[in-house]
């Protein structure tokens, strides 16, 4: 088949502008290479970014330590779920993924009297309705609350926001490259991410430019084969996607589930669980017209688990196809599925870096399956039910 994104790259402009490709491939094609420069983004800030976390109470220790919020929306609220639990172990205290949308009316309910917190807020464009308003309410209203803003446009109200407390609040603004122009988060979502990754190695910070250049060598090596699978599958044209994941690769099955869904309109319906989760209930909908994707750990005891799911899939002949994604490839694994993607990795390589490699395929898949339900990626949602920048909400005080 080639290489299916390479073909979408190749197009003639006007023809990408007709299809509504002018960005979505290029942005999703640019990722290992923006990596690169985000780590030298996140080297350039470092110093601020280690006085941020040391002012905040960062490496105190498990007792005096502040709880840590990470937080944003949609698929800003997947980066944080991606970097939750590397972060909780690098910095031994409590660090948890919250959706702004879920703190704007919740707020009482997550923060106690006494208590010491950072909030680390991610927003591709920095103008979310819920972010900024959450932003303004803290700095206005919480000084026991610290602030990192990680966000890809410079002229957010978030950064402006920041700007006015610099005793209380950072802004690092990556790249305007991945202040992605279409209309799904690609390039922004595997950044933010990797800027997270940044804040957890800012001790170590040179040791993890060797991680970031293999992950860019490995991205760069997997998404020719991501494309063909990606492309592959959505010619059958599946009504339903499950996509199933433990740990920080939970996260890239919820950004995933979210590409496709979002990319093809709600044509195509979406669901994303952890392997032992799917097996409650959930697993009655992956029924014979379903893509079924798994994320497969790399730690053994998670990929237990996994592995058992996917030999009871097999036994009860659940899905119309099935596609993994692993760091070795083996007999065991691709014997039980139709499609298996190796990042040729290290048997051990951590699944905490993986989140940026991973959600490549679900994106693919989300490219293509738009293109399958004759959308145009770029602006999938012809009634105008989503946008780009979620539209502003009333506040209710």
């Amino acid at each position: 088949m080639g290489n299916p994104l390479r073909a979408l790259l190749e197009l003639p402009d006007q023809e990408k502008a007709e299809r509504g490709l002018e960005h979505t491939p290029r942005e999703i094609h640019q990722q290992p290479a923006s990596w690169r420069h985000t780590y030298e983004r996140c080297r350039e800030r470092r110093a601020d970014l280690d006085r941020a976390l040391r002012e905040a109470g960062i490496g105190r220790g498990t007792t005096a330590s502040p709880t840590v919020y990470l937080i944003g929306a949609g698929t800003s609220d997947y980066t944080g779920r991606a970097l939750a639990p590397f972060l909780r172990q690098r910095w031994a205290c409590d660090v948890w993924a919250v959706p702004s949308t879920t703190l704007l009316t919740d707020f009482d309910d997550f923060h106690l009297p006494g208590r010491e917190y950072l909030w680390i807020s991610f927003s591709r464009s920095g103008d979310s309705p819920e972010g900024v308003a959450l932003l303004e309410r803290a700095l206005r209203h919480h000084r026991g609350i610290r602030h990192v803003v990680i966000t890809c446009n410079r002229q957010g109200q978030m950064i402006q926001l920041c700007a006015r407390h610099p005793d209380r609040a950072l802004a690092v603004v990556l790249d305007d490259s991945v202040n992605d122009r279409g209309l799904a988060m690609t390039s922004s979502f595997s950044n933010m991410v990797l800027a997270g990754q940044c804040m957890a190695h800012l001790e170590d910070f040179e040791r993890f430019g060797d991680v970031v250049a293999q992950m860019a060598e490995t991205g760069e090596q997997f998404l020719p084969a991501a494309s063909e699978v990606a492309a592959a599958v959505t010619v059958l044209d599946c009504s339903r996607a499950c996509f199933v994941g433990s740990g920080a690769l939970r996260a890239v099955a919820d950004e995933s589930a979210l590409k496709v869904v979002e990319l093809s309109a709600g044509k195509v319906t979406t669901l994303a669980e952890s392997p032992l989760g799917l097996r409650h209930g959930p697993m009655s909908s992956v029924d014979a017209q379903t893509l079924f994707v798994a994320y497969l750990s790399s730690e053994p005891r998670r990929s237990g688990y996994e592995l058992d799911l996917l030999r009871e899939i097999e036994r009860k002949r659940l899905g119309r196809v099935r596609a993994v994604v692993t760091v070795q490839e083996s007999h065991d694994i691709s014997s039980l599925t139709d499609y298996c993607l190796s990042l040729d990795c290290a048997a051990d390589f951590p699944d905490v870096y993986r989140p940026v490699l991973d959600v490549m395929l679900g994106q693919l898949v989300g490219l293509f399956a738009s293109m399958r339900c004759g959308l145009k990626p770029d602006q999938p949602s012809p009634n105008g039910a989503i946008s780009r920048v979620v539209q502003p909400i009333k506040l209710y005080t």
